[in-house]
Protein backbone atom coordinates (compact mmCIF):
# COMPACT_ATOMS: atom_id res chain seq x y z
CA UNK A 1 0.00 0.00 0.00
CA UNK A 2 1.43 3.30 -0.90
CA UNK A 3 0.09 6.95 0.08
CA UNK A 4 -0.97 9.27 -2.98
CA UNK A 5 -1.75 13.01 -2.52
CA UNK A 6 -5.46 13.70 -3.22
CA UNK A 7 -4.16 16.25 -6.01
CA UNK A 8 -2.40 13.41 -7.79
CA UNK A 9 -5.19 10.95 -7.32
CA UNK A 10 -7.44 11.73 -10.22
CA UNK A 11 -8.24 8.69 -12.39
CA UNK A 12 -7.12 6.04 -9.68
CA UNK A 13 -9.40 3.71 -7.74
CA UNK A 14 -10.08 3.89 -4.12
CA UNK A 15 -9.31 0.62 -2.28
CA UNK A 16 -11.52 1.21 0.53
CA UNK A 17 -14.55 3.21 1.42
CA UNK A 18 -14.02 6.60 3.04
CA UNK A 19 -16.30 8.33 5.84
CA UNK A 20 -18.15 11.61 5.96
CA UNK A 21 -19.07 12.21 9.96
CA UNK A 22 -21.61 15.68 10.52
CA UNK A 23 -22.00 15.81 14.17
CA UNK A 24 -25.54 15.02 15.11
CA UNK A 25 -26.64 14.43 11.39
CA UNK A 26 -25.11 11.69 9.46
CA UNK A 27 -22.26 9.08 9.47
CA UNK A 28 -21.46 7.32 6.55
CA UNK A 29 -19.33 6.39 3.36
CA UNK A 30 -18.71 10.14 1.50
CA UNK A 31 -16.98 7.20 -1.06
CA UNK A 32 -16.97 3.66 -1.63
CA UNK A 33 -14.08 1.48 -1.98
CA UNK A 34 -13.70 1.14 -6.20
CA UNK A 35 -14.53 4.71 -6.30
CA UNK A 36 -12.53 6.21 -9.83
CA UNK A 37 -11.31 9.53 -7.93
CA UNK A 38 -12.39 12.61 -10.32
CA UNK A 39 -11.23 16.21 -10.45
CA UNK A 40 -14.57 17.37 -8.51
CA UNK A 41 -14.11 15.04 -5.66
CA UNK A 42 -10.94 16.59 -4.62
CA UNK A 43 -12.48 19.61 -2.66
CA UNK A 44 -14.93 16.94 -0.82
CA UNK A 45 -12.08 14.67 0.02
CA UNK A 46 -10.18 17.84 1.69
CA UNK A 47 -13.42 18.68 3.15
CA UNK A 48 -13.27 15.29 5.28
CA UNK A 49 -9.90 15.70 6.10
CA UNK A 50 -8.12 12.86 3.46
CA UNK A 51 -5.18 14.64 2.02
CA UNK A 52 -4.02 11.29 1.00
CA UNK A 53 -5.65 7.79 -0.74
CA UNK A 54 -4.17 5.11 -0.78
CA UNK A 55 -3.38 2.23 -3.38
CA UNK A 56 -3.46 -0.97 -2.27
CA UNK A 57 -1.20 -3.88 -3.66
CA UNK A 58 -2.50 -7.09 -1.98
CA UNK A 59 0.08 -9.67 -1.52
CA UNK A 60 -0.35 -13.35 -1.79
CA UNK A 61 -2.05 -14.45 1.69
CA UNK A 62 -3.22 -11.15 2.38
CA UNK A 63 -7.13 -9.97 1.66
CA UNK A 64 -8.64 -6.65 2.36
CA UNK A 65 -11.29 -5.78 4.92
CA UNK A 66 -14.49 -6.14 2.73
CA UNK A 67 -13.39 -9.71 1.65
CA UNK A 68 -13.24 -10.58 5.08
CA UNK A 69 -15.88 -8.98 6.98
CA UNK A 70 -17.38 -11.11 4.00
CA UNK A 71 -16.21 -14.71 4.68
CA UNK A 72 -16.51 -14.22 8.60
CA UNK A 73 -20.40 -13.31 8.33
CA UNK A 74 -21.11 -16.44 5.67
CA UNK A 75 -19.59 -18.86 8.00
CA UNK A 76 -20.93 -17.35 11.45
CA UNK A 77 -24.39 -16.42 10.52
CA UNK A 78 -26.94 -19.50 10.65
CA UNK A 79 -30.58 -19.97 9.92
CA UNK A 80 -33.20 -17.13 10.29
CA UNK A 81 -30.22 -14.58 9.63
CA UNK A 82 -29.48 -12.55 6.83
CA UNK A 83 -26.70 -10.56 5.58
CA UNK A 84 -26.40 -6.85 4.81
CA UNK A 85 -24.13 -5.33 2.04
CA UNK A 86 -20.76 -4.60 3.10
CA UNK A 87 -20.22 -1.24 3.95
CA UNK A 88 -17.10 0.81 5.85
CA UNK A 89 -15.78 -2.76 5.96
CA UNK A 90 -18.74 -3.87 8.35
CA UNK A 91 -21.31 -6.37 7.52
CA UNK A 92 -24.02 -6.67 9.75
CA UNK A 93 -26.31 -9.80 11.04
CA UNK A 94 -30.23 -9.55 10.40
CA UNK A 95 -32.48 -11.32 12.49
CA UNK A 96 -36.17 -12.24 11.33
CA UNK A 97 -38.60 -13.06 14.20
CA UNK A 98 -37.62 -15.71 16.49
CA UNK A 99 -35.07 -16.87 19.28
CA UNK A 100 -31.89 -15.21 19.11
CA UNK A 101 -29.17 -17.60 20.18
CA UNK A 102 -25.47 -17.39 19.88
CA UNK A 103 -23.01 -19.54 20.40
CA UNK A 104 -21.14 -17.74 23.31
CA UNK A 105 -18.05 -19.98 23.34
CA UNK A 106 -17.11 -20.40 19.81
CA UNK A 107 -18.11 -16.43 19.59
CA UNK A 108 -15.41 -16.04 22.12
CA UNK A 109 -13.11 -18.14 20.00
CA UNK A 110 -12.90 -15.92 16.96
CA UNK A 111 -12.64 -12.90 19.01
CA UNK A 112 -9.69 -14.33 20.44
CA UNK A 113 -8.29 -14.12 16.98
CA UNK A 114 -6.03 -10.69 16.98
CA UNK A 115 -7.63 -7.93 14.34
CA UNK A 116 -11.01 -10.00 14.07
CA UNK A 117 -14.32 -8.51 15.38
CA UNK A 118 -18.02 -10.19 15.92
CA UNK A 119 -20.33 -8.82 18.48
CA UNK A 120 -23.82 -9.85 19.33
CA UNK A 121 -26.73 -9.06 21.10
CA UNK A 122 -27.06 -11.10 24.40
CA UNK A 123 -27.72 -15.03 23.85
CA UNK A 124 -31.63 -15.71 24.08
CA UNK A 125 -33.09 -12.55 23.50
CA UNK A 126 -36.87 -12.69 21.47
CA UNK A 127 -36.74 -10.96 18.05
CA UNK A 128 -40.60 -9.71 17.23
CA UNK A 129 -39.83 -7.82 13.93
CA UNK A 130 -36.67 -8.06 11.61
CA UNK A 131 -33.79 -6.53 12.75
CA UNK A 132 -29.90 -6.00 13.28
CA UNK A 133 -28.48 -8.43 16.22
CA UNK A 134 -24.65 -8.63 15.35
CA UNK A 135 -21.83 -7.20 12.89
CA UNK A 136 -18.20 -8.39 12.15
CA UNK A 137 -15.66 -6.27 10.63
CA UNK A 138 -11.66 -6.60 11.20
CA UNK A 139 -9.35 -3.69 12.70
CA UNK A 140 -6.64 -3.48 9.77
CA UNK A 141 -7.32 -2.65 6.04
CA UNK A 142 -5.71 -5.66 5.26
CA UNK A 143 -5.59 -8.99 7.07
CA UNK A 144 -3.43 -12.49 7.00
CA UNK A 145 -5.94 -14.42 4.87
CA UNK A 146 -4.89 -17.48 7.74
CA UNK A 147 -6.77 -15.70 10.16
CA UNK A 148 -9.86 -15.49 8.64
CA UNK A 149 -9.22 -19.34 7.73
CA UNK A 150 -8.94 -19.59 11.68
CA UNK A 151 -12.74 -18.05 11.45
CA UNK A 152 -14.11 -20.26 9.33
CA UNK A 153 -12.44 -23.48 10.75
CA UNK A 154 -13.91 -22.65 14.06
CA UNK A 155 -17.50 -21.62 12.16
CA UNK A 156 -17.09 -25.36 10.88
CA UNK A 157 -16.70 -26.86 14.16
CA UNK A 158 -19.24 -25.71 16.52
CA UNK A 159 -22.06 -25.09 14.13
CA UNK A 160 -24.11 -21.62 13.42
CA UNK A 161 -22.57 -18.36 15.89
CA UNK A 162 -25.83 -16.71 15.07
CA UNK A 163 -29.09 -17.61 14.21
CA UNK A 164 -32.40 -17.17 15.09
CA UNK A 165 -35.10 -20.10 15.77
CA UNK A 166 -38.52 -19.49 14.84
CA UNK A 167 -41.51 -19.30 16.93
CA UNK A 168 -44.01 -22.43 16.02
CA UNK A 169 -47.47 -22.21 15.73
CA UNK A 170 -48.62 -23.31 19.46
CA UNK A 171 -52.47 -23.81 19.96
CA UNK A 172 -52.50 -22.43 23.91
CA UNK A 173 -55.53 -23.53 26.38
CA UNK A 174 -55.44 -20.84 29.13
CA UNK A 175 -56.81 -22.10 32.38
CA UNK A 176 -57.95 -18.95 35.08
CA UNK A 177 -58.52 -20.04 38.43
CA UNK A 178 -60.58 -17.97 41.25
CA UNK A 179 -63.84 -18.09 42.59
CA UNK A 180 -63.94 -14.29 42.58
CA UNK A 181 -63.59 -14.21 38.67
CA UNK A 182 -65.62 -17.54 38.18
CA UNK A 183 -68.69 -16.25 40.05
CA UNK A 184 -68.35 -12.82 37.86
CA UNK A 185 -67.47 -11.29 41.37
CA UNK A 186 -64.58 -9.42 39.15
CA UNK A 187 -63.89 -9.23 35.90
CA UNK A 188 -60.62 -11.05 34.21
CA UNK A 189 -57.60 -8.97 33.43
CA UNK A 190 -55.06 -11.87 32.80
CA UNK A 191 -56.76 -13.43 29.71
CA UNK A 192 -56.48 -10.41 27.49
CA UNK A 193 -52.57 -9.62 28.71
CA UNK A 194 -52.13 -13.79 27.80
CA UNK A 195 -53.67 -13.52 24.50
CA UNK A 196 -51.83 -10.41 23.60
CA UNK A 197 -48.28 -11.89 24.43
CA UNK A 198 -49.23 -15.54 22.97
CA UNK A 199 -50.46 -13.77 19.63
CA UNK A 200 -46.82 -11.46 19.68
CA UNK A 201 -45.30 -14.34 19.77
CA UNK A 202 -47.00 -16.34 16.65
CA UNK A 203 -49.24 -18.63 18.94
CA UNK A 204 -52.85 -18.23 19.52
CA UNK A 205 -55.38 -18.76 22.46
CA UNK A 206 -57.59 -21.62 20.95
CA UNK A 207 -59.84 -20.77 24.55
CA UNK A 208 -59.73 -19.25 27.82
CA UNK A 209 -61.95 -21.25 30.45
CA UNK A 210 -62.79 -20.18 34.30
CA UNK A 211 -62.69 -22.39 37.31
CA UNK A 212 -63.24 -21.60 41.27
CA UNK A 213 -60.55 -22.55 43.53
CA UNK A 214 -60.60 -26.15 43.44
CA UNK A 215 -57.70 -28.26 42.63
CA UNK A 216 -59.60 -31.06 40.99
CA UNK A 217 -61.33 -28.81 38.58
CA UNK A 218 -58.08 -27.00 37.81
CA UNK A 219 -56.94 -30.54 37.00
CA UNK A 220 -59.44 -31.34 34.87
CA UNK A 221 -59.91 -28.01 32.75
CA UNK A 222 -56.21 -28.89 32.38
CA UNK A 223 -56.33 -32.41 31.17
CA UNK A 224 -59.22 -31.51 29.14
CA UNK A 225 -57.15 -28.95 27.15
CA UNK A 226 -54.34 -31.38 26.26
CA UNK A 227 -56.89 -34.03 25.18
CA UNK A 228 -58.23 -31.88 22.90
CA UNK A 229 -55.13 -31.02 21.37
CA UNK A 230 -53.51 -28.03 23.24
CA UNK A 231 -49.52 -27.76 22.75
CA UNK A 232 -49.22 -26.04 25.38
CA UNK A 233 -51.58 -24.90 28.92
CA UNK A 234 -51.19 -21.57 30.68
CA UNK A 235 -52.91 -21.58 34.20
CA UNK A 236 -52.99 -17.74 35.58
CA UNK A 237 -53.96 -17.39 39.35
CA UNK A 238 -53.51 -19.34 42.54
CA UNK A 239 -49.85 -19.30 42.31
CA UNK A 240 -49.37 -17.90 45.75
CA UNK A 241 -48.83 -19.44 49.10
CA UNK A 242 -52.26 -18.59 50.85
CA UNK A 243 -54.69 -21.21 51.28
CA UNK A 244 -56.90 -20.66 48.61
CA UNK A 245 -54.33 -21.22 46.09
CA UNK A 246 -54.18 -24.58 44.60
CA UNK A 247 -53.22 -24.03 41.29
CA UNK A 248 -49.30 -25.84 42.07
CA UNK A 249 -51.27 -28.77 43.49
CA UNK A 250 -53.44 -28.72 40.79
CA UNK A 251 -50.84 -29.36 38.28
CA UNK A 252 -49.34 -32.12 40.03
CA UNK A 253 -52.35 -33.53 40.43
CA UNK A 254 -52.75 -33.84 36.36
CA UNK A 255 -49.45 -36.10 37.06
CA UNK A 256 -46.84 -33.89 35.33
CA UNK A 257 -43.24 -33.83 35.62
CA UNK A 258 -42.58 -30.79 37.44
CA UNK A 259 -39.70 -29.09 36.07
CA UNK A 260 -39.99 -26.11 39.17
CA UNK A 261 -42.07 -24.52 41.50
CA UNK A 262 -40.44 -21.36 42.09
CA UNK A 263 -37.80 -19.18 39.09
CA UNK A 264 -34.93 -16.90 40.62
CA UNK A 265 -36.68 -13.56 38.73
CA UNK A 266 -37.78 -10.50 40.14
CA UNK A 267 -40.85 -10.24 38.57
CA UNK A 268 -41.66 -14.09 38.49
CA UNK A 269 -40.85 -15.72 41.70
CA UNK A 270 -43.89 -17.85 42.02
CA UNK A 271 -44.12 -19.52 38.44
CA UNK A 272 -44.15 -23.07 37.80
CA UNK A 273 -43.07 -25.15 34.91
CA UNK A 274 -44.18 -28.80 34.19
CA UNK A 275 -44.33 -31.05 31.23
CA UNK A 276 -47.28 -33.72 30.89
CA UNK A 277 -46.84 -36.05 28.12
CA UNK A 278 -44.92 -33.94 26.05
CA UNK A 279 -47.17 -30.64 26.90
CA UNK A 280 -45.56 -27.92 28.56
CA UNK A 281 -47.93 -26.69 31.50
CA UNK A 282 -47.17 -23.15 32.54
CA UNK A 283 -48.33 -22.10 36.02
CA UNK A 284 -47.80 -17.69 35.83
CA UNK A 285 -47.64 -15.49 39.17
CA UNK A 286 -50.28 -12.30 39.19
CA UNK A 287 -46.93 -10.20 37.72
CA UNK A 288 -47.49 -11.42 34.72
CA UNK A 289 -50.73 -9.51 34.55
CA UNK A 290 -48.97 -5.97 35.63
CA UNK A 291 -45.55 -6.00 34.51
CA UNK A 292 -44.20 -5.93 30.79
CA UNK A 293 -41.95 -7.68 31.11
CA UNK A 294 -41.76 -10.43 33.63
CA UNK A 295 -40.63 -14.17 33.70
CA UNK A 296 -43.33 -14.62 31.01
CA UNK A 297 -41.09 -13.41 28.86
CA UNK A 298 -37.82 -15.51 29.60
CA UNK A 299 -39.37 -18.94 29.83
CA UNK A 300 -42.15 -19.12 27.29
CA UNK A 301 -40.30 -18.13 23.87
CA UNK A 302 -37.75 -20.48 24.49
CA UNK A 303 -40.63 -22.55 25.02
CA UNK A 304 -42.23 -21.43 21.47
CA UNK A 305 -39.28 -21.53 19.69
CA UNK A 306 -39.47 -25.21 20.42
CA UNK A 307 -37.20 -26.31 23.44
CA UNK A 308 -37.61 -27.87 26.16
CA UNK A 309 -36.88 -25.84 29.27
CA UNK A 310 -35.05 -27.56 32.24
CA UNK A 311 -34.32 -27.41 35.62
CA UNK A 312 -30.62 -25.81 34.95
CA UNK A 313 -32.16 -23.24 32.50
CA UNK A 314 -34.48 -21.75 35.07
CA UNK A 315 -31.52 -21.45 37.79
CA UNK A 316 -28.97 -19.73 35.11
CA UNK A 317 -31.59 -17.20 35.23
CA UNK A 318 -30.88 -16.14 38.46
CA UNK A 319 -27.38 -14.15 37.23
CA UNK A 320 -29.65 -10.81 35.32
CA UNK A 321 -33.11 -12.00 36.54
CA UNK A 322 -33.57 -9.15 38.89
CA UNK A 323 -35.90 -6.28 36.80
CA UNK A 324 -34.12 -2.65 37.34
CA UNK A 325 -38.04 -1.65 37.26
CA UNK A 326 -37.23 1.83 35.25
CA UNK A 327 -39.17 4.49 34.96
CA UNK A 328 -39.60 3.70 31.19
CA UNK A 329 -39.64 -0.18 30.52
CA UNK A 330 -37.72 -0.85 26.95
CA UNK A 331 -37.49 -5.11 27.55
CA UNK A 332 -36.42 -6.16 25.57
CA UNK A 333 -33.40 -4.14 25.20
CA UNK A 334 -32.57 -3.93 28.66
CA UNK A 335 -30.15 -6.34 31.31
CA UNK A 336 -33.21 -8.59 32.39
CA UNK A 337 -32.90 -11.74 31.57
CA UNK A 338 -29.18 -11.66 30.26
CA UNK A 339 -26.84 -13.32 32.38
CA UNK A 340 -23.99 -12.77 29.62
Amino acid sequence: MKTVPVQDAVGMVLCHDMTRIVPGECKGPAFRKGHVIAVEDIPALLEIGKEHVYVLNLEKGVIHENEAAERISRAAAGPGIALSEVSEGRVNFLAFPGLLRINVEALRRINAIEEVVLATMHNGQQVTSPRPVAGTRVVPLVIDETKIARVEEICAESGPIVEVKPFLHHKVGVVTTGSEVFHGRIRDKFGPVIRKKIKELGSSVMEQRLVADDPSLTRDAILAFIAEGAEMVVVTGGMSVDPDDQTPTAIRATGADVITYGSPTFPGVMFMLAYKDGVPIVGLPGCVMYYRASVFDLVVPRILAGERVTRDDIVDMCHGGFCAGCDSCRYPICPFGKNG
